[in-house]
């Protein structure tokens, strides 16, 4: 039995009801785990009342700012889950931005501050927070990010994106390679296109959409809260063997080479 009770959840990237990091909040906490949030803060705290009144169902035992271009929140995060908590055995990493300009066109043309940013915060991030939580790790302990097939393969209007996802993926292996000696694996899930605040920056991401529905075996995208059974399996005890893996939940899409038939 997929059992979460007494452990302690850090979740990050929620920013909606149509974030992928709400669907794996909702599934977290139905499992038992006790939950802890992160929101972007901005000037007018438009995104702390927003959040914080979204996941106010969760109950969350701890709701933080944290931008993840800033060590100091970074840090102080992580001391108000040790003064909170004392300890962390759960961090959902759902986080990811590149400016909208460097997600089409000739992917030569992207810009070093373009780049730059695009990996701090989709990729670095990760490393980061990692490092800020591998202290108060107990054994046993998961950390899971969200990743896309953009990484591996080239897919249209994703451009920078998907570098930043392969290095995302390249980072969940070292890190699990780092953390697996103190008994906490590391994890992806590479999930379907889902419409989100984040895709919507992708152009034709409702092609995208579309074109899973008719290709995928199981003639369908998925859904956010699909993506939280996932990570919910990857933080549990169930998945106590499995560390340094890229999980896709995407309908079987990632399997396909030509396009089926119609039926």
């Amino acid at each position: 039995m997929l059992d979460l009770t007494g452990k302690n959840a850090l979740v990050t990237g929620i920013a909606n009801n149509k974030s992928i990091a709400w669907g794996i909040a909702q599934q977290l906490h139905k499992a038992g785990a006790n939950i802890g949030v992160t929101y972007l803060p901005d000037e007018k705290g438009r995104m702390e009342k927003k959040v914080g009144e979204l996941v106010q169902p969760l109950n969350p035992s701890l709701f933080l700012p944290c931008n993840v271009q800033d060590d100091a929140q970074i840090d102080a995060t992580f001391a108000a889950v040790k003064e909170k908590w004392g300890h962390i055995d759960i961090l959902i990493h759902s986080l990811a931005f590149a400016h909208k300009e460097d997600l089409s066109g000739d992917f030569s043309k992207v810009s070093r501050s373009g780049f730059q940013v695009a990996l701090d915060v989709s990729t670095y991030s990760l490393i980061r927070l990692a490092q800020a939580a591998k202290p108060l790790f107990r054994p046993g302990g998961s950390i899971v990010t969200l990743t896309y097939l953009g990484g591996v393969r080239v897919i249209p209007n994703y451009n920078i994106m998907g570098v930043a996802k392969a290095a995302l993926e390249m980072s969940v292996r070292y890190l699990a390679a780092e953390f697996g000696p103190q008994n906490v694996r590391v994890n992806a899930i590479s999930a379907g296109p889902i419409r989100t605040l984040a895709s919507s920056a992708v152009g034709g991401i409702l092609d995208m959409i579309h074109h899973v529905e008719k290709v995928a075996p199981l003639r369908r995208t998925v859904t956010q809260i699909e993506v939280g059974n996932a990570a919910a399996f990857l933080c549990s005890d169930l998945a106590s063997g499995i560390t340094g893996q890229i999980l896709y939940v995407d309908a079987g899409y990632e399997i396909m080479g030509m396009t089926p038939p119609s039926s």
